[in-house]
């Protein structure tokens, strides 16, 4: 049963990838350059959540995002192409070694003038950041998704978006025993869902991807 439940969800992963708009060149090298350069490639944004979030920034227009853990810059690039004219991006990336292949393929994507990478603690970044964020991105360490909701959710104004990745976290949020990441995790979204500061949804892509509005 387990066999042929996996056979069937890759077979809609797969229909929903060729039915949706595909990579283009830039974001096809970044994948690739990924899988062959870090050790933990899964942990890119990949083409449907990409696909997601970059039509979620290209309905909201947004003159300010802010990225939390920026990996290898999929993501950021799929984010920053809804930017508002004259609109910027911070990003935020703890591995110093990964700045090499993000402002290279910021830089291939026409990006680079628009994106400010940040190498360092987030908690300690955010902070000195200046203005408000229309759309936010958290896909860092998971352990401190409350504390980056705390800093930010009043900085952002009505009807802007936070999007949390990995809630999920591989299903473990559906076990009774927890590990320490996966019950920090399942707190957070509790937290989140008894905020009535917010609309929200969670949804089944991938890992998990959180969608929460300001009200």
């Amino acid at each position: 049963m387990d066999i042929r439940m996996n056979s069937l969800v890759n077979a809609i992963q797969y229909y929903c990838e060729q039915h949706s708009g595909q990579p283009d060149e830039v974001l096809y090298e970044l994948e690739r350059e990924t899988g062959l350069k870090t050790l933990a490639p899964q942990m890119i944004s990949g083409h449907l959540q990409g696909q997601l979030l970059q039509l979620l920034s290209q309905i909201a227009r947004p003159r300010h995002i802010l990225e939390v853990g920026t990996f290898t810059g999929y993501a950021t690039i799929c984010l920053a192409r809804g930017l508002a004219e004259g609109g910027r991006m911070d990003t935020i990336e703890v591995n110093a070694e990964l700045a090499y292949i993000i402002r290279k393929y910021l830089k291939k994507a026409g990006l680079k003038d628009r994106v400010q990478l940040h190498i360092g603690d987030a908690l300690e970044i955010i902070p000195r950041l200046p203005g408000n964020f229309d759309l936010i991105f958290l896909d860092a360490g998971k352990q401190h998704y409350q504390a980056y909701y705390d800093l930010l959710i009043d900085r952002m104004p009505s009807g802007g978006l936070l999007l949390a990745d990995n809630v999920l976290w591989s299903g473990k949020v559906l076990h009774e025993k927890q590990d320490a990441d996966t019950a920090t995790l399942h707190q957070f979204n509790e937290m989140i869902q008894a905020d009535e500061r917010v609309d929200k949804l969670m949804l089944p892509l991938r890992d998990g991807l959180y969608v929460i509005r300001k009200k």
